[in-house]
Formats: structure tokens, C-alpha cells, sequence
């Protein structure tokens, strides 16, 4: 360990993602479109790039043009009045999720997150030294209510993390959760990730544009198709937004993903069009592992589905669940097929029916 580093730092690991694959692999493991943007606007956007960008300039580190086009797709499932002050542009989610825990608990307090969740809290959380206090979740994956009381009331609070719906388990946040999350007082942050919303249609960003300590986030990753671009945003009221702008590095967002996000969105009935096909598929792909007697599965709301092994399937592997969802991890890669292991069970992104169906056989193989 290097002596002017901090000292806490040898307790973390950095975040490492899979390797640039060798061979071709059905990519089912980290949650994005298995579609690409249309060969038309991609090329539209290499014309952009010719013709319009100036590769020596900063780009516009306002995001005015973006954060309005934002607004008024917010608005078309919005009750209340959205503008582009009540956006905030990062590089991913999690340059804003970084903001916000500069903001609000950087010496300030600590987080409270229910897991398994979205891993990036803690992660980010701990590289500022803020302390992450962690709830298990139930065994349907929804909070226990009465503990995360206990904990606001005992701790220094100062950010509520949740997912809506949650990563890696697919369940959207149940009205209890949302009423116990509404009555928490104005000095905890409540931060909803709504990274799958265009999935689930489930959204809170009427309570993050009336309530001052609240923030809805969400991302061009998933449904828009631009996970190659890195471009989030945060939906609040202004005061908070204004906070935010104050701690987001300067010119943060590449002239070429502002042109990304503004197209997806300009043609964003047509690619969201798509999502369709994945809830079809999610369907019959939870119809199949629900039939499935070594496998345990739960609803999905996301494009997504989580599962673990069931005891007959432990006692058929004869293996403990980690080692079972390792067998089945690798299994799964030696086939060609990328999975995620997480939260003591297996992540599966919804693919393209051909690569759903070649999951369906590899799982059935690695399960023999």
C-alpha cells in the first residue's frame, strides 16, 4: 500500500467487468438492449460527427438542448410540470449517484440500502468513506419495513437508496414501501433508480418533482440502447438540482452522447417500440423456468429475471447454492451464454428470441 494513500482503501476492490469476449458470446449478463441503434441512425450520427462536432472544442457543458428534451419526455408520464431545471445530465447514473452522495452524506452521515440491490451504492458509497448500513431483504425481495424504521431512527441516515423496479430481483417497490418511503422526513435524501422503467411503466417522478427530498433517476442505458454512451439523468425539484450541478465535473458529457441521447429521443417511439418483443419474451422465458423443478423463480418487471436453485435442484446438483450457481454460471459460459451471478442467485437479461432459446437449452444441459 502506497503511504499517502488512505488506509480504508486496501479494504476495496475495484469494479472489474468481463474481458473483451475472445469468441462470440449471447451478452445476457448485464442488462442491455440486445438491440443495437438502427444502421439509419447510426449513420445519421456519423454525419453528425463529420459535420458537426468540433473535436477541439469542449462540448456544451450546459446540456440545455438535452436536458429539455428529457423534460418533455418526463412529462409525457408525468402529472406534474417538468423542466429542464428540474434535470440533471451525468456520465451513467452513477456520476450522479456519486454527486449525490457528495451532496448529501460526504461527512454528513451514512446510506441506508436494502440488498441484494444495485451494487454501485455501496461501491461508490465506501470509495467517499461513507458508511453503508445494509438490510437483507425478505424473502419476496421486499424490504422489511419495520427494520429500515429502526434503522433511520437509530442512524444518521441521510440517503434511502432503492431501485423501482430493484436490481437484480425484477420486483418493483410495493405501496407500503412507497407510502413508508413518502412519510420519511425532510432531511433523508430518498433516491428512487428507475433504470428499467420503460420496462415496468412504474414510475415515481411526480413525487421527486413535488417533494424536496426526493430525486428519480434513470438512464439511456436499457431501453434506449445507448449503454455504449453513458448518459443518465436525475429528475428533481430545482433547489436540488442546483446542488447537483454545483459537484458534476465540468463539460462531463461527450459532444457525441449529447447527439446520442438527442436522437433517441427523437425517434424514441420506434426503438422503444421494441420493448414489446422483450415483455413477450420475458413471458414465455418465465413460463419455462417456472416449469422447471430444479430452478425457483419470481416475477419480473424489468427485461430481466432472477433465479436460484430449489432444493430439489440443490439435492439433484448435490451442491450448496453457491456452488451450484457457480456450476450453472460456468456451464452457461462454456456454452456461449453470459449470465450474472448475484445476490445469491443468477441474473438472466432478456435477449433476442434466438438467444433466449439457446439460454433455455444451455440451461437445461448445465441442469443435468
Amino acid at each position: 500500500m502506497l503511504p499517502f494513500l488512505r488506509a480504508d482503501l486496501a479494504q476495496l476492490k475495484a469494479y472489474h467487468p468481463h474481458p473483451p469476449l475472445a469468441k462470440p458470446f449471447d451478452q445476457l449478463d448485464t442488462n442491455e438492449s440486445p438491440l443495437d441503434l438502427p444502421e439509419e441512425l447510426k449513420g445519421s450520427l456519423a454525419d453528425y460527427f463529420q459535420q458537426t462536432v468540433a473535436s477541439n472544442r469542449y462540448p456544451d457543458g450546459g446540456h440545455l438542448q438535452l436536458k429539455q428534451a428529457i423534460a418533455e419526455y418526463v412529462a409525457e408520464t408525468a402529472v406534474n410540470t417538468v423542466g429542464p431545471d428540474n434535470i440533471s445530465v451525468g456520465n451513467g447514473s452513477d456520476e450522479l449517484i456519486r454527486s449525490i452522495l457528495i451532496a448529501a452524506a460526504l461527512g454528513n452521515g451514512a446510506i441506508l440500502v436494502a440488498t441484494p440491490t444495485f451494487s454501485m451504492y455501496g461501491i461508490l458509497a465506501k470509495t467517499l468513506g461513507i458508511p453503508v448500513l445494509s438490510l437483507q431483504r425478505q424473502e419476496d425481495f421486499t424490504i422489511d419495513i419495520a427494520a429500515a424504521q429502526a434503522a433511520v431512527e437509530s442512524h444518521p441516515i441521510r440517503v434511502v437508496f432503492m431501485v423501482h423496479p430493484n436490481s437484480p430481483t425484477a420486483n418493483a417497490l410495493t405501496q407500503a414501501e412507497i407510502d413508508w418511503l413518502r412519510q420519511l422526513p425532510t432531511d433523508v435524501l430518498v433516491v428512487v433508480d428507475e433504470a428499467y422503467f420503460e420496462f415496468s411503466q412504474h414510475t415515481l417522478v411526480d413525487d421527486s418533482l413535488s417533494r424536496p427530498n426526493w430525486i428519480v433517476l434513470r438512464t439511456f442505458s436499457k431501453a434506449l440502447r445507448l449503454a455504449a454512451h453513458r448518459v443518465g439523468y436525475g429528475v428533481a425539484q430545482p433547489l436540488l438540482i442546483e446542488a447537483l450541478e454545483k459537484i458534476r465535473l465540468p463539460y462531463n458529457l461527450p459532444s457525441f452522447s449529447q447527439a446520442a441521447a438527442l436522437t433517441a429521443l427523437a425517434h424514441r417511439q420506434a426503438l422503444l417500440a421494441a420493448i414489446a418483443t422483450t415483455l413477450s419474451e420475458r413471458q414465455t422465458m418465465d413460463s419455462w423456468l417456472a416449469a422447471q423443478p430444479y430452478l425457483k423463480t419470481w416475477p419480473s418487471q424489468a427485461n430481466f429475471i432472477y433465479i436460484r436453485l430449489s432444493d430439489k435442484g440443490l439435492a439433484h446438483l448435490g451442491m450448496p447454492q453457491a456452488e451450484a450457481l457457480s456450476h450453472l454460471f460456468h456451464t452457461m459460459r462454456r456454452q456461449g451464454t453470459l449470465i450474472r451471478t448475484t445476490g445469491g442467485g443468477l441474473r438472466i437479461s432478456i435477449g433476442t428470441p434466438d438467444e433466449n432459446q439457446r439460454t433455455r437449452e444451455h440451461l437445461a444441459r448445465s441442469l443435468q
